[in-house]
């Protein structure tokens, strides 16, 4: 039997001879390893390929497949010097330049599109809210919504900004997840000074509820840091009537999809859990990559790490509600009669 010394010159002879590493893991090990299965690496190393490839015929090029498992080991672990030291066979002055060149292939709208979509069509619009429906009963969701802080080292270009009311630099990303914990939006390029409702009421998606481009009868669901809206249902911050308790109660234990799927995309993705040691551009990038492989996972149904799909709500944030000042904003009272009359419709007790 081989010893382990043994095992791991064996692999990086290999690498040498550039043989396919995909070969020398079960789907298991490369799932623990890479978060994807061979299939899934296959497919996005095709994806990338030509762009990562390197232009050059010698011997010692890294070939498209160690690029692509290099970052993946990277965004896995959000340690670089695991890529090296990891039985990669890459010089650790190459890490760096590989991940940023593959990231850069990723973090394209061809990817994260194929990846990373709204449901616009009926038929999937009304599957995804029969799915949250059977959640507590909460009918019209088309997903959950919120904000999550992402830590990153000191930026040198407007470092006051990026400093969150708890006293650390990040990157508040908004996220919107759909009963299954697949991400359906994803915003990642404000800095963490930047409240939850600024971020809302000037993201796309805002704008597609507000020009139609949504059937009737379709809203998101967040918590009181966003002004409530006919197509953003918040709770009651001090409910007076039992229907509006009963409202409250359904729409946290609905919107509890959005602190899970945080939690599983940064047990999923450790780079996002820890301190992103580049610049903010940079940090954007890494965010909406791993939202998009986060999504090819849950396609190719592939478990988090030790086969449990278990909570990480750690920097999942609430902002300090304000319900008063939400009528600063300009369809805020119409939002706020129209939660009115959405409990009055369907939250009435039963006879």
């Amino acid at each position: 039997m081989e010893g382990q010394q043994q095992v791991r010159a064996r692999r990086r002879r290999l690498y040498r001879e550039r043989k396919d590493i995909l070969n020398l893991y079960d789907d298991s090990e490369l799932v623990k390893r890479y978060r994807l299965d061979r299939g899934g690496i296959i497919l996005i190393t095709d994806f990338v390929r030509d762009a990562i490839t390197s232009p050059t015929n010698r011997s010692n090029a890294i070939s498209a497949e160690m690029k692509v498992l290099t970052t993946l080991r990277y965004l896995a672990t959000g340690k670089m010097q695991l890529c090296n030291g990891d039985d990669m066979g890459i010089a650790r002055p190459t890490v760096s330049k590989v991940i940023s060149q593959t990231l850069n292939a990723l973090a394209t709208p061809a990817f994260i599109s194929r990846y990373i979509q709204f449901p616009t069509q009926e038929n999937d619009i009304r599957q995804t809210q029969a799915t949250f429906r059977e959640i507590a009963n909460f009918p019209g969701v088309v997903g959950a919504i919120d904000g999550t802080h992402i830590r990153i080292v000191a930026p040198k270009e407007y470092e006051a900004e990026y400093i969150n009311r708890k006293n650390y630099h990040s990157i508040n990303v908004q996220v919107v997840f759909d009963a299954s914990y697949k991400i359906l939006d994803v915003v990642a390029n404000w800095p963490g000074s930047v409240h939850d409702s600024r971020i809302w009421s000037e993201c796309g998606l805002k704008e597609d509820f507000e020009r139609g481009f949504l059937p009737g009868g379709c809203h998101l669901i967040g918590d009181s840091g966003y002004p409530c809206q006919p197509w953003l249902m918040t709770p009651y911050l001090q409910p007076r009537t039992e229907e509006q308790a009963t409202y409250n109660r359904a729409h946290k234990c609905t919107r509890c999809v959005v602190e899970r799927g945080i939690g599983q995309l940064k047990r999923r993705f450790h780079v996002l859990h820890g301190e992103i040691r580049v610049d903010p551009v940079k940090t954007t990038k890494i965010v909406m990559v791993c939202a998009a492989l986060h999504n090819l996972c849950k396609e190719r149904n592939l478990q988090l790490p030790d086969g449990q799909d278990i909570d990480l709500q750690q920097d999942v944030h609430e902002d300090q509600p304000d319900e008063a000042n939400a009528f600063r904003h300009g369809e805020a009272r119409d939002g706020l009669l129209f939660r009115d009359h959405f409990v009055n419709l369907y939250f009435q007790p039963e006879q």
